[in-house]
């Protein structure tokens, strides 16, 4: 029977599935209900130290499903940072950590570019025992106007000063989520890691405008009959979250081992979880899917996972974390590995004593002995 249990930077989870920063976390009640369910970690709704700036419009989420079967395979969402006072997180996260002290509970902070900020939100959190960190440099809407979220995660020398201050106060692990919205994600991957962070998590959504409405001409979702770009989810982002997380795991392995990566974007099965640790992730978060199916989604994706190691004699995470990165090569090499295939093939088919023949290759035998 396959050990889901896993250890990340010192974090001991009891499987490496991680509520993502979003509404799954938004307080106290779903926290605690997400640890009973069985979620090896949490990361809480991304908070800042001044909430009386962020004010939510509805409807803020459009979702994209699939015209075969109506389900939904995309979700964009216009969703601030949490909207709860500062002080009600602090009180919170004592609550948390007082009902379930073993449970892993990160928390996912975000401030303007101001290191006094920065260092206080750190403190003030390690002090009601925060277990961790993530760094929200990657929320791809809203707040632009102070310089949060993409707009420091964009900018890798931001960034890696950001960070710096994260660390002069960090007690615990720190991770810093990066954005998509970027050109060569190893970029910012790198000046988090130079900066001093144990892990980094990838990916945030997608800048994203989900669809137009063709009765009223207007963009969705729509308020007052106008919108904004917003972040982009669910299945649909997958496959580009993937390439990201195997880009980032490569930096990771050649520049710097023993750092983490935690995979994020449109995970929905243990199958999908299996995807993202094979190509270099230490744990999977999860926050459209709980949206779409409830935190009990943790049980069946839990079954799929082991299952799926049992199958493959993976004992543990560890056994198979990264193994198909290997696989990743240039398009030249490519070109190379496949002309020496067909050379292969070609060789085997030449008869060199008469026991080689054979009925069903007899002709291409023939050919490759012919000139002519």
């Amino acid at each position: 029977m396959a050990d889901l249990s896993t250890t990340v930077n010192g974090l001991k989870m009891p499987n490496p599935f991680v509520i993502a920063s979003g509404p799954p976390g938004t307080n106290a009640n779903v926290i605690c209900k997400a640890f009973e369910e069985g979620w090896g970690a949490v990361i809480c709704k991304t908070v800042s130290l001044d909430a009386e700036k962020v004010t939510n419009v509805y409807p803020r989420y459009a979702r994209l499903r699939s015209r075969e079967t109506n389900e939904i395979v995309g979700w964009e969402n216009i969703e601030l940072i949490s909207d709860r006072p500062f002080a009600t997180w602090i009180e919170e996260f004592k609550q948390i950590k007082d009902k379930h002290p073993g449970g892993v509970l990160i928390c996912s902070i975000m401030e303007e570019y101001n290191e006094d900020a920065w260092l206080e939100i750190v403190e003030r959190c390690q002090e009601v025992g925060a277990d961790a960190f993530e760094l929200n440099f990657s929320c791809p809407h809203g707040l632009p106007e102070r310089k949060m979220g993409s707009a420091m995660g964009e900018n890798p020398d931001i960034l890696e000063e950001v960070v710096g201050w994260v660390m002069k106060a960090a007690k615990v692990p720190v991770w810093a989520k990066m954005t998509p919205n970027v050109t060569h994600i190893e970029d910012p991957t790198r000046a988090a890691f130079r900066a001093g962070c144990q892990g980094v998590s990838a990916i945030n959504t997608i800048r994203s405008v989900a669809s137009v409405n063709l009765k009223t001409l207007r963009p969705e979702p729509s308020i007052a009959g106008y919108t904004t770009p917003g972040g982009y989810s669910c299945q649909a982002v997958r496959p580009v979250a993937l390439r990201m997380c195997m880009e980032i795991a490569k930096v990771i392995r050649d520049e710097f081992p023993g750092r983490t990566l935690s995979g994020i974007g449109g995970i929905e099965t243990g199958g999908d979880a299996a995807q993202f640790i094979l190509l270099g992730a230490d744990s999977v978060q999860v926050c459209t899917g709980v949206m779409k199916m409830g935190y009990g989604c943790i049980k069946p994706m839990l079954e799929e996972l082991s299952v799926f190691m049992d199958k493959h004699e993976f004992n543990t995470i560890a056994d198979f974390q990264g193994h198909s990165v290997q696989f990743f090569t240039t398009h030249a090499d490519l070109v190379r590995r496949q002309a020496e295939e067909k050379a292969a093939e070609k060789a085997m088919k030449v008869v060199t004593a008469d026991e080689q023949w054979s009925g069903d290759d007899f002709v291409e035998q023939s050919d490759a002995l012919a000139r002519g």
